[in-house]
């Protein structure tokens, strides 16, 4: 310990060495945006079951959570910008700086912004953004609400997300602190949960009024079982029922599976229900990928559902064949089969497709809305017409296909259309259950419409 005990060290060798030492440590932090720029860019945070950068500086290399979103942030900007790389090596930029200029830098302002930003102060740099980069007055707004929590408590439990979005939202320059409530229009920020003991915890929310109805029309229908209507009884509930529609959803959770039937069926990628369940079971809703060092991937969200040998290969929808992925580690996989290349240029193309649809449908519509108020009433008769019998073929066609998944004969399911095409309009889900009744009216056929809806949705 006495490496740090510097109570023998003489007043300018101190104040020497400190300087040292912070511009060691200033290229230090340069070299570290550089590789954090390079690991992020060859996604190695996924080999090492992670998935995403994010995880990958909080669990490995330890940042905390707002940290690694700084380091990320200006380590991404730096690679686009390589200016930054020097001026944060030789003091000119700081972190907050570099991710403060971020949302204004270009390609042709870059170095000029740099520049003027030099050793600048957090304040003077938001100044100079205000400057540059002018923003429209707040609204005036008079509005009694609580009073503002204190500085260092809540706020130091925000998370980077909410910190970056009411940040992002503000004009540079604005002074926070001492700032009144009433001389701001108030964004609410997200909701939060903190931890008040092992086993409790503070949730705090701001609700649209329509929750606000929902809630309280809860707390009136639990009246008898929940008389005292405690909201975090209500809400108890309330996620039970949801987890348990997402769970039907996600992997056909239920408590009383149907006998499955050995039918593959026309897709290759098609999932029965039974496989889903028991796949997940096994997986315990979480990314199987195990990375080079051993590490399973900790990841629960965007999980899918990924074939251990490809479709492409032949790939089964077996229990054996599936397993969970998060979905980075399921486009790993996939590059590790097909090839980075191969995989990449397949994204692209389904990119260029989704906004070519996205533009011919904005091109239509447009160019849809001046004809219609040309068009001579027998036309725009005729064209809604057109637009019903495209309808109504669309909705025969799925029944017709939920009818087949049910095991119907396609005479059957085809009469079963004709009768629905009697019938007023409904969803898929009443017109389905309509046909059933034409054809068996008995209840042990109405439980299997939901099953064969969510498969086919």
């Amino acid at each position: 310990m006495r490496t740090y005990d510097l109570s023998r060290v003489s007043d300018a060798a101190l104040v020497r060495k400190l300087t040292v030492l912070l511009a060691e440590e200033r290229i230090s932090m340069a070299a570290v945006l550089a590789y954090l720029a390079e690991v992020d860019a060859r996604r190695l945070y996924l080999p090492a079951g992670f998935p995403s950068m994010y995880a990958y500086c909080v669990g490995e290399l330890h940042l905390c959570e707002q940290a690694a979103m700084k380091h990320i942030r200006a380590a991404r900007t730096a690679r686009r910008f390589p200016v930054i790389f020097s001026a944060v090596a030789d003091g000119r930029l700081h972190l907050s700086a570099v991710v403060l200029l971020t949302p204004h830098l270009t390609s042709a302002n870059a170095a000029e912004l740099v520049a003027a930003a030099a050793y600048q102060t957090k304040a003077e740099v938001q100044q100079l953004l205000a400057r540059r980069f002018p923003k429209p007055d707040v609204p005036a707004l008079l509005e009694a609400i609580a009073p503002p929590p204190l500085l260092g408590s809540a706020t130091d439990q925000l998370s980077p997300g909410t910190v970056e979005g009411v940040a992002a939202r503000l004009s540079p320059g604005t002074a926070i602190d001492g700032l009144a409530p009433a001389q701001v229009e108030v964004t609410m920020a997200r909701g939060r949960v903190a931890p008040l003991s092992a086993e409790r915890f503070a949730l705090q929310v701001t609700i649209e009024k329509a929750t606000h109805d929902k809630l309280r029309y809860a707390q009136a229908l639990l009246s008898h079982q929940l008389p005292s209507g405690d909201i975090a009884q209500v809400v108890d509930r309330a996620l039970d029922a949801l987890i348990a529609e997402l769970e039907k959803q996600k992997f056909a959770a239920t408590a009383r599976p149907r006998r499955h039937s050995c039918r593959s069926g026309l897709n290759p990628r098609y999932i029965p229900a039974h496989v889903k369940r028991a796949v997940w079971e096994r997986d315990q809703g979480q990314c199987t990928f195990v990375g080079d060092t051993g590490r399973r991937c900790e990841s629960r969200k965007f999980l899918e559902f990924d074939h251990v040998d490809p479709v492409a290969r032949a790939g089964q929808a077996t229990v054996q064949g599936l397993r969970l992925h998060c979905r980075g580690h399921n486009q790993l996989e996939a590059e590790r089969t097909f090839g980075a290349g191969f995989m990449s240029a397949k994204r692209e193309e389904a990119r260029r497709a989704a906004a070519a649809r996205t533009r011919a449908a904005a091109q239509a519509r447009a160019h849809a809305r001046p004809q219609q108020t040309e068009l001579e009433p027998g036309a725009r008769v005729a064209e809604a017409e057109a637009c019903s019998l495209a309808a109504a073929q669309e909705q025969a066609s799925d029944v017709m296909a939920c009818l087949r998944e049910l095991g119907f004969r396609a005479s059957e399911a085809r009469r079963a259309v004709d009768f629905c095409e009697t019938i007023p309009a409904g969803t898929l889900e009443e017109r389905v259950r309509a046909a059933l009744k034409f054809l068996c009216p008995k209840p042990r056929f109405q439980s299997r419409v939901g099953t064969s809806l969510e498969a086919r949705t």
